[in-house]
């Protein structure tokens, strides 16, 4: 299977200039072939809160699919050999202040015979994204709606989310950093060593955009103290909690526990108050 680097790059334009850049495609050392590419621009944009990605709808941050062109928009790429796909954006004097988005898709140009003499079309696709910023004066307004940390799991991995909006005209970058130690131990679970802990998000123009992250590698039955700060916008909102993890199996096992003893108790007070009245 190919692939594509970069996957997305931020770029600033200004009206009235040529920007030139590229991409690279990959064929891997274990293909078995070369593989045809064929390149083309779509539009980029998401939907709803999760970000389904949008390759087909047209809108006023759609305009530079047409300021590109794409000077080599086909060719082959040996096994174990890169390609490099050069572009050019031609910024119109009139491009409006803000976010322009697009797609550089990349999929097989071969069409193939299947066993039984049938043409199949090889539909595999990769998008390299431009997050693009017309220079200009634009609107940028957004805020931080929330930022969760559960305070008890019955069942990890611990689930953590925040959701911010984007009310302006260009993109925003959203950065949530996240920390996680036991209770027990001054030790950090997450991040571990070598990892920064912190998640970088593009947030849209004109929505709201959910994020959410798993924390991995820690035990079912635990206490731990779990900090998330997202920062947006010049603005940062921390939310700080001690998370019990308990699996529901060691809840109904404390809880029968816990009955047997009151049990034993009660029993064992009728017994002595029976004694006496013998007596």
């Amino acid at each position: 299977m190919f692939t594509v680097t970069p996957m997305s790059q931020r770029i600033e334009l200004k009206p009235g200039e040529t920007y030139k850049g590229s991409i690279t495609v990959v064929n891997p050392d274990n293909a078995e072939s070369d593989f045809t590419y064929k390149a083309e621009i779509s539009s980029y944009g998401v939907v709803g809160e999760g970000y389904n990605v949008d390759f087909l709808t047209s809108t006023e941050h759609t305009q530079i699919t047409k300021w590109i062109t794409i000077e080599n928009p086909t060719g082959v790429v040996k096994p174990n050999e890169s390609v490099k796909i050069n572009f050019s954006i031609k910024v119109p004097e009139t491009a409006p202040a803000g976010g322009q988005y697009a797609a550089i898709l990349i999929s097989s140009a071969d069409d193939g015979t299947s066993s039984d003499g049938l043409a199949v079309k090889n539909i595999f696709e990769m998008a390299s994204l431009i997050y693009a910023g017309v220079d200009g004066e634009t609107d940028r307004k957004g805020e931080i709606l929330e930022n969760n940390v559960p305070g008890y799991v019955t069942a990890v991995p611990i689930q953590v989310s925040a959701k911010v909006t984007n009310e302006g005209k260009v993109h925003e970058i959203a950065k949530v950093a996240l920390e996680v130690k036991s209770v027990f131990s001054s030790k950090a679970i997450y991040p571990t060593e070598g990892e920064s802990g912190i998640i970088e998000e593009v947030i849209m123009p004109d929505t709201t955009r959910a994020m959410s992250r798993n924390i991995e590698g820690i035990s079912p039955l635990g206490i731990y103290n779990v900090t998330q700060t997202v920062t947006y916008m010049g603005n940062v909102l921390t939310t700080q909690k001690l998370v019990v993890a308990c699996p529901i199996w060691f809840l109904v096992l404390v809880v029968l526990t816990v009955s047997a003893i009151i049990f034993s108790i009660v029993k064992s007070i009728k017994k002595h108050r029976s004694k006496k009245e013998v007596f």
